[in-house]
């Protein structure tokens, strides 16, 4: 295989595509990925849509130029909606029933990376083993089909269309006042945030709303709790009801309280989860393998059903369909909705937080506090250059305890508390979650299995 044909294979991944600009990622390889997108969807008589939106990076725009003409190559006609956050595109194209979506973005990695998300018609995604390792195979081949029309390109602004599909989660008239300071960290959120606020009785404090993907201020990865110390420091010193951080693309945010603690994902999947079971008594709730369990036992206990899932959103949102559940969650701060045809977003997410917060009268550290049941440790990483034989440490070690490989490796002992470990898709590391009754047996888990992941 040439080296051209490795840097194609290696720029797509296991959900999207990503890679370098400039040397992984061209116009060139846009344009193909494009073409080849357009062959792979299903033929239609009419010309259906595919509608194509882009990030703030600085090269996102070239990059969308070259995927829409390989589109329109491929005989689709496009709908060019441009800046936009990653959830309006699936927002598109499951409200407009169009073909399918494509995302020029590289989320929350630094600037010198960029990339693309696509979907297919109901927004249904394009992984993997959904499609999109076809869609490679395509680009490496060079086999295009182009059509004897070439497909039209229009420009279509969304922006207030996604605004009231948001707001719909909500009953507006019974949110409360609140100030709160939002970071957009120079990404997409800073452009999309403002047109929900004459929507919101909030005083917001705006941060990094210029939209620059060099990222200046910080990185735009709110899982990061590193990265909020110029949000925490804002809400502290003005003494402010809470905060949003956004990532790059603006489809994960986290809420942090008015102490300058982050609620964390398993803290916002419950308060969801609950919003939505009352809502829809019964109902099925997702939840990704490295959760706390007292998502498990939130929901029992509410009637629902929980449904443990592995992490990515084509196994989740693929689950959801099949469940009819109206919510789900991953710890990393993706948060799916049924109502928004089964795709996560981040804005969606923080703005029924913060109602659920108004209706119950409760600071969001109140709410952080009561559904923090468990001590545990937050999803760590531990560079590894033999993965397989340190899950096979652990393995060993715990042999007698309670073994599944949903997701990795997850590890229940005697006395009911867990641990999970699993490997980077793309890099030499494995991740750790830990959960325990006491901090006393969580710190003696965490120490053990750190000194077999570490052992060479």
């Amino acid at each position: 295989m040439s080296a051209a044909n490795d840097s194609i294979t290696n720029i797509f991944k296991a959900y999207d595509i990503r890679g370098k600009v400039g040397t992984e990622l061209t116009a060139d390889v846009a344009g193909k990925i494009g073409q080849a997108f357009g062959n792979w969807l299903p033929k239609s008589d009419t010309k259906p849509v595919i509608a194509v939106g882009r990030d703030m990076r600085p090269d996102s725009g070239e990059l969308a130029d070259a995927l829409i003409e390989g589109v329109r190559a491929a005989g689709y006609n496009v709908w060019d909606i441009g800046e936009v956050t990653s959830d309006m595109i699936y927002f598109v194209v499951g409200h407009y029933g169009l073909a399918g979506g494509a995302m020029i973005t590289a989320s929350h990695n630094p600037g010198v990376y960029n990339g693309i998300k696509l979907c297919r018609e109901g927004a249904r995604p394009i992984g993997e083993d959904t499609g999109l390792y076809d869609i490679r195979d395509a680009v490496i081949k060079g086999e295009f089909t182009t059509a004897e029309t070439k497909g039209a390109i229009a420009t279509k602004d969304v922006v207030e269309d996604w605004i009231q599909h948001t707001l719909s989660f909500v009953d507006v008239d019974k949110l409360k006042e609140l100030s709160i300071a939002v970071d957009a960290g120079n990404g997409m959120a800073g452009k999309i945030f403002p047109e929900i606020e004459p929507y919101v009785p909030w005083e917001v404090t705006e941060m990094y709303f210029e939209l620059d993907g060099t990222f200046p201020n910080h990185e735009a990865n709110p899982l990061k709790f590193e990265t909020l110390t110029d949000l925490i420091k804002v809400i502290k010193d003005n003494k402010l009801d809470g905060g949003i951080a956004f990532d790059g693309d603006g489809d994960r945010a986290f809420l942090v309280d008015e102490t300058g603690e982050v609620l964390p994902g398993s803290v916002m999947i419950a308060l969801l989860a609950e919003y939505f079971l009352d809502r829809f008594p019964g109902s099925a709730i997702l939840y990704d393998a490295r959760v706390t369990k007292s998502i498990k036992e939130l929901v029992e206990g509410r009637g629902g059903k929980p449904v443990r899932t592995k992490v990515g959103h084509s196994f989740i949102k693929k689950v959801m369909r099949e469940e009819d559940a109206p919510f789900g969650g991953e710890l990393a701060g993706h948060f799916y909705f049924r109502d928004n045809f089964y795709a996560d977003s981040g804005l969606i997410a923080a703005v029924i937080g913060l109602y659920i917060a108004g209706l119950r009268d409760m600071k969001l550290s109140e709410i952080r506090k009561l559904y923090t049941k468990y001590p545990a440790i937050p999803e760590t990483n531990f560079e590894v250059v033999d993965k397989p034989a340190a899950i096979a440490r652990i393995k060993a070690a715990f042999a007698d305890d309670e073994h599944d490989e949903l997701e990795g490796l997850t590890v229940t002992l005697k006395s009911g508390a867990w641990f999970n470990v699993r490997m980077s898709n793309t890099e030499p590391v494995l991740r750790l979650v830990a959960e325990a009754d006491t901090q006393s047996e969580l710190d003696e888990i965490v120490a053990k299995v750190t000194a077999l992941i570490k052992a060479a």
